[in-house]
């Protein structure tokens, strides 16, 4: 049998995982967002879990919000590197500060 608590390390495990994507990778733009959806994954997993074992609905109604937001960041984010990449050949975060006003 498979208990809370099994789904919170599990959750914690994503969690780091994905902390430790954003602190020891700060180059690549893509890799940071792939380290944020694993950040709100485990978010995500954490809400079904309680939700659970609680006999409730609202963590499951959370992530149905949380999944549309994750989806919305992720289709804006993309394009808009797309559009960088077009313009100069690169998606190093560095030089993404060109596009300061």
């Amino acid at each position: 049998m498979i208990s809370l608590g099994h789904y919170l390390v599990l959750g914690a495990i994503l969690f780091a995982i994905g902390v430790m994507g954003i602190f020891l990778n700060r180059k690549n733009v893509i890799t940071l967002l792939m380290a944020i959806e694993l950040i709100l994954l485990a978010v995500n997993l954490n809400f079904v879990a309680f939700s659970q074992h609680l006999d409730s609905l609202a963590g499951q109604v959370f992530v149905f919000f949380i999944l549309t937001v994750a989806a919305a960041e992720a289709a804006v984010g993309l394009a808009i590197l797309v559009l960088f990449f077009r313009n100069r050949r690169s998606i190093d975060v560095d030089d993404i500060n060109y596009l300061k006003g």
